[in-house]
């Protein structure tokens, strides 16, 4: 007999921007009303259509995009009310993404009132040069008032997305923005290096030689991030990600605060404001995903939805899928991609949770692998498990690369609309 489905994760792809950012190479479209309230429709039937094959309610919840915190006061009560008949309101994480420019006050305290307990603010840089250059919809100005906003509506735990190795940003302009920032107090910090995706303008405009990518700056950039954190009170936990143990001037942190305590298996090591949904990710752990172009994971199949929203739409009003591709990996290949993900946490594994997560044994199927980065001075290993140093952090991606067995997936569905899953939030 199958076992009942479940959805210890739940992501939603909000599709709707007021503007592509130069560099965004995520699924969104302009926010068309008509189109809106299609999707919310559509997104309301798949959730109620989830509780009737049996799922319960997900221990996290993230809203990304796009820019969730486009929809309007009414397009979030619709949301919100879907989950209330699905039993699905107070999630023990519940994170939406907000851009600054769609921050109100009374937005803000809808979301707190109805369950949401996490932002993750899309800031970027705190230099309207910088910002304008991005394609940014808003200014230096609407940071500081949106994260007012969001403490006086009652969120403490917000987490603020930097990025850096923007072209034309200076040390000091990152410095600049790092102490801007950390001054504020946020209970989490997410900073990622510009990466220059295809069928983006900021990647034709590299190809045009309209600027250079300095690799040597932006590794300073990171070595400044990961000192200035630690400094401030943060803990690094992932390449990219920093939280801290408890809110600024406070001795703890409550469960109200933080979500905690969501079931979710948390290493030793991990701070409180952590984001649950993320570490969820990077530990192997299903998800669902509803919305166009999300990724889930569930029962070992990994997928994607269809790539439009008008497409999504119809599929779902016709009651049909909405996925446009499937496969099933092998558990090896499975279990070499967990060991990749999972070792983007600054804890790497223990040899025992990972061998709870994947039914394998790190030393027995990629000690040589694991030996060879250790030479490099990229990893350290010992009788608990095996960690990526701050130099192997740095360069994450390469070596976990290395932990890949590529197999013949078991089945695949539409191919040729192969995405690669990775995770989809702050």
């Amino acid at each position: 007999m199958d076992s009942p489905p479940t959805a210890t994760s739940l992501y939603v792809h909000v599709p709707f921007c007021a503007q592509k950012c130069e560099y965004c190479a995520f699924y969104s479209t302009t926010a068309d009303g008509e189109l809106v309230n299609r999707y919310v429709d559509a997104l309301t039937l798949e959730v109620g259509r989830l509780v009737t094959k049996g799922y319960s309610r997900p221990q996290t919840v993230f809203f990304g995009g796009g820019t969730p915190s486009l929809l309007n006061l009414r397009q979030w009560e619709r949301v919100f009310a879907a989950f209330d008949r699905a039993g699905w309101l107070g999630a023990a994480e519940w994170t939406i993404e907000c851009n600054p420019a769609t921050v109100s006050v009374e937005k803000a305290r809808v979301l707190r009132a109805h369950g949401v307990n996490r932002v993750s603010m899309g800031v970027q840089s705190v230099d309207d040069e910088l910002l304008d250059r991005l394609g940014r919809v808003h200014s230096r100005d609407m940071v500081f008032r949106s994260f007012d906003a969001l403490r006086g509506a009652g969120f403490n735990s917000i987490n603020m997305d930097l990025m850096f190795g923007i072209p034309g940003q200076s040390m000091d302009t990152w410095r600049n923005t790092l102490r801007e920032i950390l001054a504020l107090g946020s209970e989490h910090l997410s900073c990622y290096e510009v990466i220059y995706e295809e069928d983006t303008p900021l990647f034709e405009k590299l190809k045009a030689g309209r600027f250079e990518v300095d690799d040597d700056l932006s590794s300073e950039m990171f070595e400044a991030l990961v000192d200035a954190a630690a400094t401030a009170g943060y803990t690094q936990y992932e390449v990219a990600n920093f939280g801290r143990w408890s809110r600024a001037g406070t001795s703890g942190a409550s469960t109200a605060d933080t979500g905690p305590g969501t079931g979710l298996e948390i290493p030793p090591g991990v701070p409180t404001f952590a984001c649950r949904h993320n570490v969820n990710y990077w530990q192997g752990g299903d998800y669902v995903a509803l919305g166009p172009s999300a990724s889930g994971f569930e029962k070992g199949v990994r997928y994607r939805n269809v790539a439009s929203t008008q497409a999504y739409c119809e599929a779902v009003e016709k009651e049909q899928s909405p996925r446009d591709w499937s496969e099933s990996l092998s558990a090896l290949a499975r279990a070499g991609e967990i060991a990749a993900f999972g070792l983007r946490m600054n804890v790497g594994w223990r040899w025992k949770d990972f061998f709870r997560a994947t039914g394998f044994d790190l030393r027995d199927q990629w000690e040589s692998e694991m030996l060879a980065l250790v030479a490099k001075g990229w990893a350290t290993l010992d009788a608990d498990g095996f960690r990526l140093t701050r130099q192997g952090l740095r360069f994450a991606d390469d070596a976990g690369s290395e932990f890949l067995r590529p197999e013949a997936p078991l089945y695949t569905a539409n191919p040729s609309s192969y995405v690669a899953a990775s995770w989809q939030s702050r």
